[in-house]
């Protein structure tokens, strides 16, 4: 008898350890590490990923089996699983919720609930039946089981899609299942390739038709488009399907199936790349990267550049020059926007080699490029964090654009820095890892002056263009002169004026969404609030609705308010849609449009506002950050900044850095063209140093300046930073669990590691949940891990909930 073979299993669930399998008989010659498995996990299946195969049998008496294998090749490669492993040491994230970050879709199968009724369920059914004063709750749950057994006694079960139509859904049934009433079961079904019909025309009759409708198929077949999907073709030809399927008996057209794809994106399709000639900052720039690839190992490099300075043309040479020599490159952006203009660039230069990856993809459209790069077919890829998992093999080159944003940091488990994953995946792969930015990160920054990345710079934008000229209007001073505040200041109106004789365009940037940012009543003083989150609502007028952007809670304005019934309600504070409409009603002719989540939901809305931006056909564009980066607007000869300093306001030690970045990176949309540029920054604190160092547009004044505070109260890049974050719907537990972490971090405090806390957290209730904060600062990572990881040991042991804490390395932000 041969010995029995187990496999090392990582499940996507919120525990630290992987799981023991068997191996069946049937998969015993297969290599399951960085394969997807499908196995039984307590009543339901599940898809985890093989790690490692052993024939040392576990402790445990019963071993279950693997009940399916969902890969012809691993999906992962071993570098990958490698570095799985490190994000879930680093970050301190349950290994199997980190790996399943790294895999695709999963699209081959399709999970159902079943439902049956138990005899206890039976029982208390015959009870109510029996029953004469049943309550209402009792009468519902009585005619939801009857369903149950009605299907029982004809021996089938009910599946979760007809549950879902029943009243009170899956939640009323799995209620029944936790008392008893009903048991359910989970099964996995493979689901079908969905596949359109391909028409061809057949060659071997090419002889013309005297039908029209024939004929015109043949011409488009032929003559114009070669073959088509059948819609396509109907839709092309203008004829019915039966004409089609006649064509088909008689031989004159050719029919197959194929795997449905996604209709080819227009937006890609007749562009033609700007052309530009590098100078000699860029020429010196490619050669010094040309250096790090031919040198073939682990390299990290700063490309700082201002904006407008070419840093695009540079992401290009570097990618051609890696695959020129055999190598593969991924190009992270910050925002699923950012993937349009960057993935075009780079299809125009590569063609179909370039693969495009981000979480705005349907399932099956990202699955299918996932494995498109995995069987080698793709060997670019451009996309948001999550594309620095993609499964390339020989890497060479990982370029992160605008390395500085905070959405490279994912915001949920495991919680990771798309940029320093990047940069440790490049070590791993003995690969080059180029960070480019206008406006570093401190700890990028800091890294390339200590010397431990290679500084690049780009000094001077293409053509020696000038950068934009930088105002700073007073709002102070404005109300002083006119006793009133308005939407947009008098001297940003009347430059908006001057550009739309001169013919020009205009962007303003307002970094809030919605038409006022809270509704205040002047007889208490109190905002109406979320009633799930501690924080005001913000009134959006299109919808007439107040929303809270954090949990989606909305209700209409109230008349009166909601705490004392006062009458004297009042709107605070003016978002992007109040600047919308000022606009619009100062400039009747003009052609204005706004730029944010509210108005652009698909990849579609947003190619549309951009593209008629960029041809001249809005002369206003209004929009939150999503305008402030990135782009290249030539005709842009202005910007306006209203409400410049808003984010200065809030409890966030890179408050100052966040705000200077901002201005600098939407300064840079202005001027870039033939045109001269002109920004006005209107704000309440023009002394700020961050306003101050970003009107000048002086990078490392700003750099010395927040670094010495940094250093003072010993935040990155000067010491490592982590946030441990205890919550729960009941905030006793919340703050009896505070009070017990509190005892496991005190010892630390002798080891190195500074500890704040636990306090109420900014947010102190957000989704219903209370919730109190620790900050642990220390110069020593590996004694602040310790105190990470021991915390967790610390909790499973107090039997507090693996939910109820959330630790955060590196934060972005302690908001």
């Amino acid at each position: 008898m041969t010995a029995k073979h187990y496999c090392e299993v990582a499940l996507p669930v919120p525990l630290r350890s992987t799981f023991t399998y068997a191996i069946p008989d049937s998969l015993r010659d297969e290599d399951l590490a960085g394969r997807r498995l499908l196995v039984p996990f307590r009543n339901r299946a599940m898809v985890g990923v093989g790690l490692s195969v052993s024939d040392k049998a576990p402790t445990i008496a019963q071993i279950k089996e693997i009940s399916g294998l969902l890969d012809r090749i691993p999906a992962l490669p071993p570098k990958l699983i490698e570095l799985g492993h490190w994000i879930s040491r680093y970050y301190i994230a349950p290994i199997g919720e980190t790996f399943r970050a790294m895999l695709p879709p999963e699209i081959e199968l399709r999970h159902d609930r079943e439902y049956w009724l138990t005899d206890a369920g039976r029982a208390y059914l015959q009870e109510l039946a029996a029953g004469s004063e049943n309550t209402d709750v009792e009468s519902s749950e009585f005619e939801f089981l009857r369903r149950f057994d009605a299907a029982t006694e004809k021996a089938r079960a009910i599946q979760s899609a007809a549950v879902r139509r029943l009243p009170g859904g899956e939640s009323a049934a799995e209620r029944l299942v936790r008392r008893g009433h009903l048991t359910a079961q989970e099964r996995v079904h493979r689901r079908k390739t969905r596949t359109q019909k391909i028409i061809a025309w057949n060659p071997a009759k090419d002889e013309p038709s005297t039908n029209p409708a024939e004929e015109k198929i043949r011409e488009v077949l032929t003559a114009t488009r070669g073959p088509l999907p059948i819609a396509v073709l109907m839709e092309k030809a203008e004829v019915s399907r039966a004409i089609i399927q006649r064509l088909e008996k008689q031989g004159h057209v050719l029919a197959w199936e194929e795997p449905l794809v996604a209709d080819e994106d227009p937006w890609d399709t007749d562009f033609t790349p700007p052309s530009n000639d590098l100078n000699a900052e860029q020429r010196l720039a490619l050669a010094e990267i040309w250096r790090w690839l031919v040198a073939g190992k682990f390299t990290a490099g700063l490309l700082h550049g201002v904006t407008g300075s070419g840093k695009t043309e540079v992401y290009l040479g570097a990618i051609e020059a890696t695959i020129s020599r055999g190598k593969t490159a991924i190009v992270l952006v910050p925002e699923i926007a950012l993937t349009l203009w960057v993935g075009r660039l780079v299809r125009a230069r590569f063609g179909e080699t370039v693969a495009i990856l981000h979480s705005g993809l349907p399932d099956v459209e990202r699955a299918r490029e996932w494995w498109r790069v995995r069987h080698g077919q793709a060997s670019i890829v451009v996309g948001t964090r999550s594309a620095v998992f993609a499964p390339l093999e020989n890497l060479g080159l990982i370029i992160v654009d605008e390395e500085q944003e905070t959405s490279y940091k994912q915001e949920e488990t495991p919680r990771y820095n798309g940029r320093d994953v990047a940069v440790y995946r490049a070590r791993l792969e003995g690969a080059v890892a180029l960070l480019g930015s206008a406006t570093p990160s401190l700890e990028t920054y800091h890294n390339a002056r200590d010397g431990k990345y290679g500084l690049l710079e780009l000094t001077s934008r293409v053509e020696n263009r000038p950068l934009a000229e930088v105002r700073v209007v007073d709002l102070r001073e404005e109300f002083r002169q006119q006793l009133k505040t308005r939407p947009v200041s008098e001297a940003l109106r009347a430059a908006i004026a001057l550009r739309l004789e001169e013919k020009t365009q205009a962007m303003v940037l307002i970094n809030r969404r919605g038409y006022s940012w809270s509704l205040l009543c002047r007889s208490c003083g109190a905002f109406v609030q979320c009633e799930n989150c501690s924080i005001a609502l913000t009134y959006h007028k299109s919808r007439q609705r107040l929303e809270c952007h954090y949990c989606g809670y909305s209700i209409r304005p109230p008349k009166k308010c909601p705490k004392c019934n006062g009458e004297f309600l009042y709107f605070v504070g003016d978002g992007a849609e109040r600047v919308e409409e000022y606009l619009k009603e100062k400039f009747p002719a003009a052609r204005i449009a706004r730029l944010d989540r509210d108005t652009v939901r698909t990849k579609r809305e947003y190619q549309q506002v951009l593209g008629a931006f960029a041809s001249g056909e809005l002369d206003i564009l209004v929009g939150t950050q999503m305008v402030a980066k990135g782009h290249d607007f030539q005709r842009v000869t202005l910007v306006g900044v209203v409400a410049a300093d808003l984010a200065l306001g809030r409890p966030d030690f890179r408050a100052a850095e966040k705000t200077f970045q901002l201005l600098t990176q939407v300064a840079g949309r202005a001027g870039r063209g033939e045109l001269a540029g002109e920004v006005l920054v209107e704000t309440y604190y023009p002394e700020h140093y961050a306003i101050q160092y970003a009107v000048q547009q002086d990078y490392v004044s700003f750099y010395e300046k927040e670094a010495h505070f940094r250093r003072m109260l010993h935040y990155p890049p000067f010491t490592a930073l982590a946030s441990v974050l205890v919550r729960d719907r009941k905030i006793e537990n919340a703050i009896r669990w505070a009070k017990a972490l509190e005892t496991h971090f005190a010892p630390f405090e002798n080891r190195g590691v500074k500890i704040l806390g636990p306090a109420a957290a900014p947010l102190a209730r957000l989704r219903k949940d209370y919730r109190f904060q620790f900050v642990l600062k220390s110069p020593r990572r590996s004694a602040l891990g310790q105190a990470l990881s021991g915390a967790l040991d610390f909790c499973a042991a107090k039997k507090i909930p693996d939910t109820a804490v959330i630790v955060d390395v590196d934060p972005t932000s302690l908001f």
